[in-house]
């Protein structure tokens, strides 16, 4: 583990996603975070972070244009810790059905759904607003960033769009948005990803970011 004085954090900035919080949150816990789109600031960090609001074709997009999608998976491959918020979570996924058939970046295998339009005659989509968080049907929880939140915490979400992981093992949580129970985060080997937004949730979301930075420095 590297000491916090050394320790260097990338948040990846590709125009779609608002960085203020999640800056803010990692300022919480004295860590200062570089904001890049840069290769090599990637490349050297000692951890990332992928937020990320907005379209998912338009992500890819924006990471094309800038040459980061093999910058981005050399690093969730390297085994340095790695996190992603929202839309980042989604953009881990080998594809999505948003705005038509998009490849994402094939690091956890499934896809990413719309909420059934059906829904829409009965409840709200997007889900705007807070949504808890149980256990899947793994031991994940306990040795992640969830280690000290309780299962049925309440968190902040905001998509119209869920992810569906193939492998039920990568999956750390899971969420009921009416009739759809989906993954609302996943744990794989160094890469961690969230639904909601931890840097929206509170105190508890708070925490998700202390226990995660508690594992990586010293």
């Amino acid at each position: 583990m590297k000491n916090k004085d050394n320790f260097k954090l990338t948040i990846i900035d590709y125009g779609s996603s608002n960085l203020y919080s999640v800056i803010n949150a990692c300022k919480t816990f004295g860590i200062e975070p570089e904001v890049s789109s840069d290769h090599n600031t990637i490349k050297n960090a000692d951890a990332v972070i992928l937020p990320g609001v907005g379209a998912f074709n338009e992500a890819m997009s924006n990471l094309q244009r800038l040459g980061l999608i093999e910058p981005i998976k050399e690093f969730a491959q390297s085994g340095k810790p790695f996190m992603g918020i929202c839309l980042g979570l989604h953009l881990l996924f080998e594809r999505s059905a948003e705005f038509g058939n998009t490849e994402g970046l094939g690091l956890i295998k499934g896809s990413i759904k719309k909420f059934p339009s059906n829904m829409e005659q009965n409840f709200k989509v997007p889900q705007i607003g807070w949504n808890l968080i149980n256990k899947a049907d793994n031991n994940n929880w306990e040795k992640s960033p969830f280690s000290t939140i309780k299962e049925g915490a309440f968190m902040y979400f905001v998509h119209s769009f869920y992810a569906d992981a193939e492998d039920p093992e990568v999956i750390l949580s899971k969420t009921k948005f009416n009739d759809v129970t989906y993954c609302s985060s996943i744990l794989k080997n160094n890469i961690f990803a969230t639904q909601f937004h931890p840097e929206k949730s509170g105190d508890l979301g708070l925490e998700i970011y202390k226990n995660w930075f508690s594992n990586i420095i010293q």
